[in-house]
């Protein structure tokens, strides 16, 4: 996907955990930064505290969305997608993506794999693998410090 390019719809789940949402829900108002993750993932797990800490700290000027893309057999086991999500404390929706619908539209072949979209929903930030969670945070502050300039 390239930098600029259209938030995709979020569609193709197999189902949704901690609620549902669509591009018309975080298109307009804020900034979205949507997280791939799965299960089998050692660095998701380890990077997991600093997207939550993100959720938490900007809750009210970021969009946070999870996207559980399976990469293994195993990792379609819907009950074990619930109980790791509760225990990395995963509170934001998930789409849980195990016909990698929503990976396709992205083009990600990567987790953990971070998008981060302005508020009129265009690509701004692209990051994959456990490093560099101080680069994304400032890309997610810079998306931030355009709304306040804007504003």
């Amino acid at each position: 996907m390239k930098l600029r390019a259209p938030m995709p719809e979020l569609e193709g789940a197999t189902t949704w955990l901690n609620g549902q949402v669509s591009k018309e829900d975080l298109v307009g108002e804020k900034p979205t930064l949507i997280h791939f993750w799965s299960i089998s993932c050692h660095l998701c797990k380890e990077a997991m505290p600093k997207v939550n800490e993100f959720r938490d700290e900007y809750k009210d000027q970021l969009n946070v969305v999870a996207v559980h893309m399976p990469r293994s057999e195993d990792d379609l086991n819907i009950e074990q997608i619930e109980k790791v999500a509760k225990e990395h404390e995963i509170t934001q929706p998930i789409f849980v993506d195990s016909e990698h619908k929503l990976t396709d539209s992205f083009e990600n072949q990567y987790v953990p794999a971070y998008y981060v979209f302005d508020k009129t929903g265009q690509l701004r930030h692209f990051q994959a693998g456990g490093s560099g969670m101080k680069m994304l945070e400032k890309r997610v502050n810079r998306v931030l410090g355009e709304i306040e300039k804007s504003e």
